[in-house]
Formats: structure tokens, sequence, C-alpha cells
């Protein structure tokens, strides 16, 4: 390290204040691994109205009160409250962008009884995006870097270069955006342009125009000066492919070399069978046969049966098209004929709510299901199945097959992405490798994968190896960390 470096990490959520998925997570543990390598680093997110003020010790920063934050030709009102993010070994501090207006709602970017996205997310994250200079300024705090995540922190970069650069206080700030997941964008009508309060350079094909919407997403890309993603393989196929990049291939391809893939690492201190607080038996490489007693335990919670010789597969995800949640439904009758047990905790799009609840109606004795997001929950699937299914369509980096790899529970999943990336092939012969591949986006071929994995399962000495195999990998985020220190130190120079 050349020197400690000041980092501001921008996100719409981190965990435990505000998740929906992986970004949180992220957003929580790769700041305080910069800050464990010795850089200072803050966060800022939105303070929303289901966040537990008493819980989390957040105050208010008194000098900061009320700052006027110009929207189209209104202006809100900016308060900063503060807090702590609290971890093992360190200590971040964390800034609640705090507005009743914008964020005090029971929802990140939906109406928790609809299920329909606000229809002022442009003016929340238009908002949002501003604040943030307005309180850096006001704090005194200047940062080498401002790292934002995905597209509600998309404007950031453009608000730097296009109105506050000629300002001395900011001109050195350097950016990196990085795309958590490029299918959602943050598009809105060119009616949202002019509230942003952006010179109209910025709303053309080469800045953030994106026939004829206004998309945040492509305003970070452009306007960065690094951008991001969350594996090697993902990084290659959103800027190489119409598929995957979502009409973005082309914009991520002209960033060329100001753009690469860092895959994301987990936190081993939430998420270490050793020690997790949420299992009721603890395991590691040389206790591997208390994970079956984690498997009764989980079995005997949903009422089913545990049998000897029957492996039982798990999944926590999003029920959403992306994850593959078709492939399962198409293949559930296959998967059922290979004699195994299956869980299933997620929560997403209600035909696929349906869909599955007639399954766990049809397999009583093997399906075991729960509709929503339980943390404990999924911590305790890890802990006690024997094989995770991943047949994402497409997945930029995974963090649930990281979780696998670390509690011996086998990952089947599709060949994409950070899967791809993560995940290394069994051979049975020579006992080598962490998991199970399959290739092309078809049930049978889901199956076929499930099924290679259930004949290993078979022979127990052979598929402890392939557990040991597993566990003994180390994407903990201190590597990750290396390598955005290494890339912040690279942009700074030029």
């Amino acid at each position: 390290m050349t020197q400690p470096l000041n980092v501001l990490f921008l996100s719409s959520e981190v965990f435990p204040f505000a998740k929906t998925g992986g970004l949180a997570d992220v957003a929580s543990a790769l700041p305080q691994a910069l800050k464990e390598i010795g850089h200072e680093v803050r966060l800022a997110i939105p303070r929303y109205g289901f966040v537990n003020e008493r819980k989390f010790r957040i105050h208010e920063i008194i000098r900061l009160k009320d700052i006027n934050i110009p929207i189209g030709k209104k202006s809100a009102k900016l308060n900063v409250k503060s807090s702590f993010l609290i971890g093992d070994r360190t200590k971040v501090q964390i800034y609640f962008i705090d507005s009743a207006e914008f964020f005090g709602r029971q929802g990140i970017y939906q109406d928790p009884k609809t299920k329909r996205d606000y229809p002022d997310n442009d003016e929340r994250y238009i908002f949002y995006s501003r604040g943030i200079f307005e309180i850096l300024k006001r704090l005194g705090w200047a940062p080498h870097i401002i790292h934002c995540n995905d597209w509600q922190s998309g404007l950031v970069p453009v608000y730097l270069k296009k109105i506050y650069s000629k300002d001395p206080f900011f001109k050195n700030i350097k950016t990196v955006f990085t795309i958590h997941n490029v299918a959602y964008q943050g598009l809105f009508p060119k009616e949202t342009f002019p509230k942003t309060g952006l010179p109209a350079d910025v709303f053309t094909p080469e800045g953030a125009e994106f026939y004829g919407k206004f998309s945040f997403m492509k305003a970070g890309i452009v306007y960065s000066d690094f951008v991001t993603t969350v594996s090697s393989t993902y990084a290659d196929e959103i800027s190489g492919s119409e598929e995957y990049g979502f009409g973005l291939e082309g914009v991520l391809a002209k960033k060329n070399k100001k753009f690469s893939g860092i895959v994301n690492g987990i936190d081993y201190s939430l998420w270490n069978p050793d020690t997790d607080q949420f299992i009721p038996f603890k395991y590691s490489v040389k206790t591997l046969d208390a994970k079956v007693e984690n498997k009764k335990y989980l079995l005997k919670r949903f009422n089913k049966k545990f049998e000897p010789g029957v492996p039982l597969v798990g999944m926590v995800t999003r029920l959403v098209e992306q994850k593959g949640i078709d492939l399962v439904i198409d293949g559930f009758a296959e998967l059922m004929k290979l004699k195994v047990q299956f869980i299933l905790l997620g929560t997403g799009e209600k035909q696929y709510h349906t869909k599955l609840e007639a399954l766990a109606k049809k397999y009583p004795d093997e399906m075991s299901l729960e509709l929503g997001y339980n943390d404990e929950l999924a911590h305790l699937i890890e802990g006690a199945s024997d094989i995770f299914l991943m047949p994402s369509k497409f997945e930029p980096c995974g963090l649930n097959q990281l979780y696998s790899l670390k509690y011996g529970t086998i990952p089947v999943v599709r060949k994409t992405g950070g899967l791809a990336d993560t995940v290394a092939e069994v051979n049975p012969q020579k006992l080598t490798g962490t998991g199970f591949f399959f290739q092309d986006f078809k049930a049978g071929d889901m199956v076929k994968a499930v099924s290679r994995a259930v004949t290993l399962f078979g022979d127990q000495k052979s598929w402890q190896k392939v557990m040991r195999n597993a566990m003994m990998e180390d994407f903990s985020w201190t590597s990750s960390a290396k390598q955005y220190e290494e890339l912040y130190n690279k942009i700074l120079e030029k």
C-alpha cells in the first residue's frame, strides 16, 4: 500500500440496515475489508423509514441539518444522520441521507404492499446522488475515491464531472462505478433528465441517453474513471454479448481498458460452519460428521423424515427468471426420480410462488418450501444441505455458491458469470474440484448435473473428499479488497 486512502462507498442498501440482495452484503463487507488493510472508508446510504434508529444508535449530525437539494424547479430538504457499521475487527462510519419525503417509507425501491416500484424513484436517487456532494463539503472530508454501486448512485460521476469539478474541494476526486447486475439499469423517461440540473450534453447517445430514455447506469459507466463488475467472466459476457449486456454491451466494450471484473468475497465472520450462530451443530473440515445433525434438525423443522443415504438439495434464491426457477419447475419430476429431498427458501414473482406451492403439495414427503426471506433459515439450509442448486440464466458473481463451498454443501451450477469463476468441476476419478456444472440453459442438462452429484454422494468417502476441497477454498474479502486498493492507486496515479 502506497498511502492510506479516503474512500467514500455509496450503496442504496447495506446489511444489516437495508437489504434486498447480495449488494447489501458486499456494501457491508468490502468497506470493512478496506478499512482492515489501512484505509479510511466511510459509507453513505439513504435512511429508509424501516431502519430502527434506536437499535442502530443512529443520531443526527446537528451542523448538517437541513441542506436544500434542487430537483428540477423544486428543492427538497436533506438531513444527515450517522452511525457505525461494526464488524469483528472494524468500525466504519456510515452517513444516512435523510428525507421523510423521499426515504421515509417501508420499502427500498418498491411499495411492500403493491410490489410496484415507487413512481418517484428517479427523484429519490437524484436527491441521494446530488446530496452526497453537499454533505461532503460541509463535513470538510474529501475522499480520494468515491466508489459507486449500481444505478442508484450512477449520477454521482456525472455530477462530479459536470457540476462540481471546478470546485477546488472536489477537483482531485476520482470515481469507480461497480455493476452488480446490468439487467437493472435505472431507466427513466426523458422527462426525468431536466430534474437533474445537468447540462444538455449529458442527454446524448455519447452520454446518458439510452434509446430515448435516461439511463442512470449508462451515466455511471460513461462518466466514471473506471468501471468494475463482480467477476471476470461476467465482465466478458456483458461487454461482448447482447444476450448478457442488455443493450449496454457496446458502451462497456468502448470502456475497454477502464473496465474489469473483481470477484466478490464473503464475510467468514458471518458465514462459517465452525462459528455460525444460526446452526445448532457446529462443524469444520475435521468434524464433517456433525453436518448431518443439522440436516436432521432442518428436516424435523419441516416435518420431513430423515432418510440416510438420500441427499438434501437446497436453494436460497430470489424467485425471478434470472435465477433459473423455470428450469427447477420444468425439471422437478425428473429431479424427484433421482431420489432426493428438496428445500427452497425464496421470494419473488407471484407466478413462481403459485407453481412452487403446487409442487410442494404434489410432493409433500420430498419437498420443503418457505416463501419469504429468513436469514436464520438461509444459514441453516447452507449448514444442512448436501447439494446446493444454482441454475442461473446469468449470474454476475453469486454469493450462495461461495457460502456453500465454506459449508461443504456442494454446488451444482450453470457455467456462467461468477459461478464459472468460483466453482471448479469435480473429477470423480481424481476427486479434484468443488462442484458440478451444466452448460446449456435446459432443465434436462440441470437434472443430469444433479444426477452426477447424487451418484458421487453414494460414495461417502469420495463425497467427503470433495467437501473438504470446497471448504478449504478461500473467498475472504481480503483478496478482493487488495485488488480494489491496487485499482484505486492506479486511477489516482493517472
